[in-house]
């Protein structure tokens, strides 16, 4: 395992390399002088002449990529011209906003879309595989934005129950907290809970199908620890391949989600930075997306070894 986890991380760092340069450089292909639109609608050139020398921006293009390289070695990831601020900064400000609904998002994906294509599979046919393929066609098929502003309409307008928008920091108010992240989480949960059921579903009546399992019927294991103990820990490599993926894309930031319920996350971000042509911080943010991913499939891999034993082997 040792040998294997090496060999995953020296892959990573060309994987790493190439991303840099595949975000830095399609960065370059947008049209327009990005100084001019920074410089306001006055365009002053003496304004302008600044800011190319301050983004290097009349160097070649390897010339630029490597100052950028040079500072994002040196935990630098350049300034917000927008924000004066550096991008570090601004991610370290919205990365645990997007982390902590990405993590309650995934925990209601997980605890609603397993167990129900568990119950699918092995109640094949019947009334539950029924019921859990209409949840899941509807999780697919509900639009995030439309189903947001229905439980906005639901619990902040009619009940009262819940905040419509806003977040609260968890070292702040922890109450108010839950509260605030509550339902976008669960509108984000509930796309992610049907796509997974439907494979822990397909996993699982491919492995209850399989010879070794009719082998443990056959001893007289009960239902439950065949499911659970021999069925579930080979049915799980997909699932946990598929959560990896929607994990990093929750990381990468949930637009229209942090839109309706107005929180300040790594899509808004990101978002407003496009349409500002602030470069720093549209590279900061992909870059830390893309190495986000990238992680992500190291702990899949590794999690691999933990559910299939076959694996160590």
């Amino acid at each position: 395992m040792f040998d294997f986890l090496v060999r995953r991380i020296a892959q990573l760092v060309p994987t790493l390399v190439l991303v840099s340069m595949l975000i830095f450089g399609l960065q370059q292909l947008l049209p327009g002088d990005p100084a001019k639109v920074l410089a306001g609608e006055e365009q002053d050139p003496a304004v302008i002449a600044y800011l190319h020398q301050k983004l290097h921006l009349d160097d070649s293009l390897p010339v630029r990529y490597g100052w950028w390289v040079r500072g994002v070695l040196h935990g630098d990831l350049g300034e917000s011209v927008r924000n004066q601020q550096p991008v570090l900064s601004l991610v370290a400000q919205k990365l645990p906003v997007t982390l902590q609904l990405a993590t309650m998002a995934m925990l209601i994906a997980v605890v609603i879309g397993v167990p129900a294509g568990i119950v699918s599979a092995v109640r094949r046919g019947g009334a539950w595989d029924w019921a859990a393929n209409v949840f899941a066609l509807w999780g697919i098929s509900t639009p995030n934005f439309w189903l947001g502003i229905l439980l906005i309409l639901l619990f902040a307008v009619k009940l009262g129950w819940l905040p419509a928008s806003g977040y609260v920091s968890p070292f702040e108010d922890l109450g108010a907290n839950l509260k605030a992240m509550i339902m976008p989480a669960f509108v984000l949960g509930n796309a992610i809970a049907a796509v997974l059921m439907r494979h822990t579903r397909s996993a699982m009546l491919q492995v209850l199908s399989a010879d070794y399992v009719r082998t443990a019927r056959a001893k007289g294991l009960d239902e439950k620890t065949v499911v659970l103990k021999h069925a579930l820990r080979n049915a799980l490599t997909p699932v946990i391949t598929l959560g990896a993926l929607e994990l990093g894309t929750l990381l990468s930031g949930a637009v229209l989600t942090e839109q309706v319920f107005t929180i300040p996350g790594f899509g808004k971000l990101i978002v407003d930075a496009v349409f500002n042509r602030d470069y720093a911080v549209v590279q900061g943010v992909v870059l830390v997306t893309a190495s986000a991913y990238m992680l992500l499939n190291l702990l899949a891999d590794l999690a691999y070894f933990a559910v299939n034993p076959r694996l160590r082997h």
